[in-house]
């Protein structure tokens, strides 16, 4: 009786399995079915674009003029702060003058010395020798004192602005600058070039220029100098680009980035909408379809065209890429293209 019980519940438990078998099969049937994603596809197609290449710099003065004198000193007076505009030529620092005002007092002296000379000089008194080593100590002292001078009283050397300044007056100068003063026109901003190319880099060549500050505004500079030699490093070479600042709107400092044209080249375009970006990274990537499957591939984007964008690597010409639906897809999803 016990065994007729236990074999009619063995064949309860494999009907049981059985049709729960059969149940998961029919569902799993299903979701293959439902996983088939409808998208839209394009060709990636080879095309005629400008050869921009886009570097990053950060835009210098073409000047830059430590106000320093020769040798330490008390500074009696400084006239400028920062951020004030100097013009050529104009006094920013008084220094001690009392080594200045003993030259001008022995000058004084001997000055009237010679005078006394040379009348005696006319009369036959003394011999023509002594007047002129007399005019010859003369002429040292004013070449002394023309140095003295220049280090006493401190002159900008160029018209731009004073964008640092280390000392109060009373101050003793040490080693650090007394002021900094930047021209603000020209600027000029170094970038570093691929040696592929060296070539294509003419000084004169016009570049365009985007200032953060700014957002989309172009200005417009020249290369202005070619660094004559490669960097074995990083096979690069270094390119100035000068830029014409008259209405100052540009300021040393500033993050730049400078296109430069080499004309034009044969590029892979495909449709902006076809790019996707990567969650919590940078990257870009695109689905192309293989043989009815959806396929993950990382692209690296040139310039912008328009509605488009240039691909630099990562897929050919001639794939299919989708444009639409692509949040659906993974790795391998089914897909039924639709025809647009």
């Amino acid at each position: 009786m016990k065994r007729s019980h236990y074999l009619s519940l063995v064949a309860l438990v494999g009907l049981t399995l059985f049709a729960s078998c059969g149940k998961k099969e029919q569902a799993e049937g299903a979701e293959t079915a439902l996983d088939t994603v409808k998208v839209s596809t394009t060709i990636a197609q080879t095309q005629t674009v400008a050869d921009i290449a886009t570097y990053t710099a950060n835009v210098q003065a073409e000047v830059i003029n430590q106000i320093t004198p020769v040798t330490p000193g008390r500074i009696e007076k400084i006239y400028v702060e920062v951020g004030d505009r100097v013009s050529n030529g104009q006094l920013l620092v008084q220094m001690d003058s009392s080594a200045l005002q003993q030259q001008r007092a022995q000058l004084a002296n001997l000055e009237v010395d010679y005078a006394r000379l040379n009348e005696l000089l006319k009369v036959g008194g003394i011999p023509q020798q002594q007047v002129d080593q007399l005019k010859m100590q003369i002429d040292v002292l004013k070449a002394s004192m023309k140095n003295t001078e220049t280090n006493t009283q401190l002159r900008s050397p160029t018209s731009g602005a004073v964008t640092n300044r280390n000392y109060d007056n009373g101050n003793v100068f040490a080693q650090l600058p007394i002021l900094t003063v930047q021209q603000l026109n020209p600027l000029k901003a170094i970038i570093n070039v691929s040696e592929s190319a060296f070539s294509k880099v003419k000084v004169g060549m016009l570049v365009t220029i985007l200032l953060d500050v700014y957002g989309d505004e172009e200005f417009t500079g020249r290369v202005s100098l070619i660094y004559p030699t490669i960097d074995a490093g990083t096979h690069t070479f270094g390119v100035e680009v000068a830029i014409n600042n008259s209405n100052l709107r540009v300021r040393p400092g500033m993050y730049a980035r400078i296109a430069l044209n080499f004309g034009n080249k044969q590029s892979i375009v495909i449709a902006d909408k076809a790019v996707q970006k990567q969650s919590g990274a940078n990257d870009k990537y695109v689905y192309t379809v293989i043989n009815g499957k959806a396929h993950y591939q990382k692209v690296e984007l040139g310039q912008r065209l328009d509605t488009h964008y240039e691909i630099l690597s990562g897929i050919s010409a001639g794939q299919e890429v989708v444009t639409g639906g692509q949040t659906r897809l993974i790795e391998g999803t089914p897909v039924q293209i639709i025809k647009n």
